[in-house]
């Protein structure tokens, strides 16, 4: 084995069951090249009522696939309130302890790679790695504090986003390298004026971008080997919209539904909307589609991510949900955007996001207008679409995913940990 490796996840839990995310696949790929990888989380699984269960230890280790996981104590929550917050500190606080015994079960570590979305799991794997002198790469899968700023949670004037701005500094000065998800990462740092040439204390030399992806190996295999039986999938005279996410606030399908309405009422029968997914709007949502006699529109609940390439397939277009005009100059890494492109569909956002992807790959159509009605003749105009040129946008998609494969993102990522990477 060339080098042992810990990628450091808060959230990655859930991928030990599904076995596919980001860092399952990277753990996956970067082991068929020769390292030793082992994926570190939390015992608790995000949004869900699952956990591993502990017992008496602090931590528990377990294998997969041949990727060994290792999963740290931590307490329940549900909701973003102060039970999560806890959750998140006690991750942060017994993976000190927890690191000490996992060097004696498995070997000291040549690199630590840690991961957001929360702060904190970045900080321990700094201080973890200066304790035991090896190099840490921290990956940034979300702007925060930003983020807070941008969904509204909290004022840029707040005094605490201060605070937090200046921990996100500190990060990214001590990072020996950083990741972004998103491409304009190093326009972000510019635009906070962290960068040596605007008097900063961060070299942009050190800042790379792998964006989220999709392991093409296993999408493909669980579209031919999990299908659902659901007569509106397989009806083949019917135009599939389909969105699949979260029912929340900020993914905004309550707009999805309303467009909706307005091609039903221009007479497209054959157009139908399916929706995959949970969310504390979805009930919300279902009501007014009743108090609206919106027939159009089909609920399927949450169903298991290895279902999703074959509900995919059977996909005429794919909806994206919207990002933070805010931040969306800095690129999206969403991670439904690549199953939308292995699906090799056509996808339709509202939102035109710096270094976009569609546009990029030409593999649909991305409107810069918030206008339902917009969106509506948009789909309308799909459902009419010659075949060549829906075509052309299906095959386009077919090789953005490609290029985004984890077999291919993890090969960029080798060529960081080995110093031979592009920026």
């Amino acid at each position: 084995m060339k080098k042992n490796i810990w990628l450091i996840n808060h959230y990655a839990t859930n991928s030990f069951f599904e076995k596919g995310g980001r860092h399952y696949s990277l753990a996956k790929y970067l082991r068929e090249f020769g390292y030793s990888p082992i994926v570190i989380c939390a015992s608790t699984v995000h949004n869900s009522n699952n956990k591993i269960e502990i017992g008496n230890s602090n931590y528990k280790a377990d294998t997969t696939e041949t990727i060994p996981y290792v999963f740290v104590k931590t307490s329940d929550y549900k909701g973003n309130g102060i039970a999560r917050l806890k959750n998140m500190y006690n991750f942060y606080k017994n993976l000190y302890p927890v690191s000490n015994k996992i060097i004696e079960q498995f070997g000291k570590p040549n690199l630590i790679i840690a991961s957001s979305v929360h702060p904190l799991t970045l900080v321990a794997g700094i201080k973890i790695a200066k304790k035991i002198n090896i190099p840490c790469i921290c990956e940034v899968r979300d702007l925060w504090p930003a983020s807070f700023s941008a969904y509204g949670i909290m004022s840029e004037k707040n005094p605490i986003m201060k605070l937090l701005y200046q921990g996100e500094k500190w990060i990214y000065k001590k990072a020996d390298k950083i990741i972004f998800t998103m491409e304009g990462g190093k326009d972000y740092i510019i635009d906070k004026g962290w960068d040596k040439q605007n008097g900063g204390p961060i070299d942009l030399n050190k800042v790379y971008h792998i964006n989220n992806g999709v392991d093409l190996e296993l999408f493909n295999y669980n579209k031919e080997n999990y299908k659902l039986k659901d007569t509106d999938l397989e009806n083949d005279s019917l135009f599939k919209v389909i969105y699949t996410g979260s029912i929340r606030k900020a993914n905004d399908v309550g707009k999805l539904v309303k467009i909706a309405k307005i091609i039903q009422d221009k007479g497209y029968k054959e157009i139908i909307f399916l929706i995959y997914g949970e969310g504390d709007e979805k009930e919300n949502i279902i009501q007014y589609c009743s108090d609206n006699n919106i027939s159009n529109v089909k609920f399927k609940g949450k169903v298991d991510k290895k279902y999703i390439p074959y509900i995919l397939s059977k996909s005429n277009l794919n909806v994206l949900d919207f990002v933070s005009a805010k931040l969306a100059k800095y690129g999206a890494s969403l991670n439904k955007l690549f199953d939308y492109f292995a699906s090799g569909k056509p996808t339709l956002s509202d939102k035109e996001c710096g270094y976009d992807l569609i546009k990029r790959y030409n593999c649909g159509e991305v409107l810069n207008s918030t206008d339902e009605e917009v969106f509506a003749e948009k789909i309308i105009e799909f459902y009419n679409m010659p075949k060549e040129k829906y075509d052309l946008y299906s095959q386009n998609a077919l090789i953005a995913a490609k290029d985004y494969d984890f077999k291919n993102l993890s090969k960029k990522l080798e060529e960081i940990i080995e110093n031979k990477g592009g920026n």
